[in-house]
């Protein structure tokens, strides 16, 4: 059955497609406002949300920003009474699937209903595929030659043909996900999948449901079985990350699944029975969890058969240099630049820096520095780092939209202000620059 989310401030529309989209044979909630739809998207998951545009508080536009990161955000069509061509634009550049103008066929809607739903489905398997793709053909690359390094390497080498639970250890950043994937590479479990879950992302009723799976009926919205992740991951590896914030409640169920294999599905009477290895990670300090009452101090036992500690990039500073030549050629292969290296005074810059969102700060700070580099070279003030001569209170890092924006007005400055040279340089036709003038607030000359 296919769960749909109306989403509109008009009470008499919510009644009439509540009455008339069950009638069809949907699932249907409904939520007067943007901000009731985000608590509800929080706890339940929904294939279709009909959205309107024009709401009070979180509009819609609004809305798509706040879920558009979400890998499984369920298909947009945009439904509203005060239709025009910049509103349509709008909604389909922030993720709509379609677009309909109030008064509309019933039997339409219905239509574009399960093309959405069909489309979000070959969206999830596409990933999936992808994901899967990347992970069989593409050994991860690991980047450096500090001792520290070195010693964790020959480590993951030393223990992925074993079948023993791994529980990775380190601060944001530092790459866990990256070395559970790498022990699975080296694993002889390698021809199985390598399914991944994130404890932090999921309420505890939906990560039981998530993990486990249920059996159809076992709740309201339960309308056929669902397989849970460790059936997916059968005679393959199981990645928990953020393992410290499981729910209390579930840990114990986790643990009986550690030592047996076994499990039940949400609703269900029957033991089910698969062969999984488990390996997770956190970047919170788990024994004084245990110590508070937060984590169950045998399950922490369990999973810590074969600890492995992540440096901090400040712990192994001697390969700044090659992790940042590394990202230097990544991006600059991306955004089509020669990029042949550094200045003095850059390369000086990342070395005294401590980096305190470790490897994936130092990506992020060459990324946005690639992007502004006018240059083959990256110098000092390329780089968004405190003691390069920025403000302190400026984010050590930037949203790429935000590079993207500050990146436009330094080309329209320096071209001053000639909007057919500025979209040569930015290799956009003046059409996109428009769009992005506009989008960005960017007052035009």
């Amino acid at each position: 059955m296919i769960r749909v989310l109306v989403v509109d401030d008009e009470e008499p529309f919510r009644r009439l497609l509540d009455r008339e989209l069950k009638r069809k044979g949907f699932y249907v909630e409904t939520s007067p406002d943007g901000e009731t739809a985000l608590a509800l998207l929080k706890n339940n998951a929904y294939d279709v949300v009909l959205l309107d545009v024009v709401m009070p508080g979180i509009d819609g536009i609004s809305f798509m920003k706040k879920i558009s990161k979400d890998s499984a955000m369920p298909s947009i069509v945009v439904l509203t009474g005060r239709a025009t061509v910049e509103t349509a634009v709008d909604a389909m550049k922030h993720g709509a699937y379609d677009y309909l103008s109030k008064p509309y066929k019933l039997d339409e809607l219905v239509i574009i209903i399960h093309r959405a739903f069909e489309y979000r489905q070959l969206k999830i398997k596409n990933r999936l595929l992808e994901q899967e793709l990347a992970r069989k053909e593409s050994m991860p690359e690991f980047v450096g030659r500090s001792r520290p390094f070195m010693e964790l390497l020959a480590l993951i080498k030393k223990i992925a043909p074993t079948d023993s639970s791994v529980f990775v250890q380190g601060e944001s950043g530092t790459g866990k996900e990256m070395v559970a994937n790498a022990i699975w590479h080296y694993s002889r479990r390698n021809h199985g999948p390598f399914t991944a879950l994130n404890c932090a992302t999921f309420s505890e009723n939906l990560m039981e449901s998530e993990l486990f799976g249920h059996e159809k009926g076992a709740f309201t919205s339960a309308y056929q079985t669902k397989y849970g992740i460790v059936e997916v991951a059968d005679k393959g590896t199981l990645f928990l990350d953020e393992i410290g914030d499981m729910p209390l409640n579930l840990q114990s169920k986790l643990l009986r699944f550690l030592d047996s294999g076994e499990f039940r599905r949400v609703g269900g009477n029957k033991n089910l029975k698969v062969d999984v290895r488990v390996i997770a990670a956190t970047n919170k300090d788990l024994t004084e969890a245990v110590e508070s009452g937060a984590f169950r101090q045998d399950l922490f036992y369990r999973l810590n058969v074969i600890n492995l500690t992540m440096p901090a990039l400040r712990e192994r500073k001697e390969d700044v240099p090659e992790l940042s030549k590394f990202f230097m050629s990544k991006y600059g292969k991306k955004m089509s630049k020669d990029i042949t290296g550094m200045t003095a005074a850059a390369a000086a810059a990342l070395n005294s820096y401590d980096w305190p969102g470790n490897v994936r700060e130092l990506e992020n700070v060459i990324e946005r520095a690639v992007i502004l580099c006018d240059s083959s070279v990256i110098g000092l003030e390329d780089l968004s780092i405190s003691g390069t001569g920025k403000s302190k209170k400026e984010k050590p890092y930037l949203s790429l939209e935000e590079m993207e924006r500050d990146h436009i007005l330094k080309v329209l400055k320096d071209t001053g202000g000639n909007q057919s040279k500025a979209s040569q340089i930015l290799g956009i036709d003046r059409k996109t620059l428009y769009l992005k003038l506009k989008k960005y607030g960017i007052e035009q000359a």
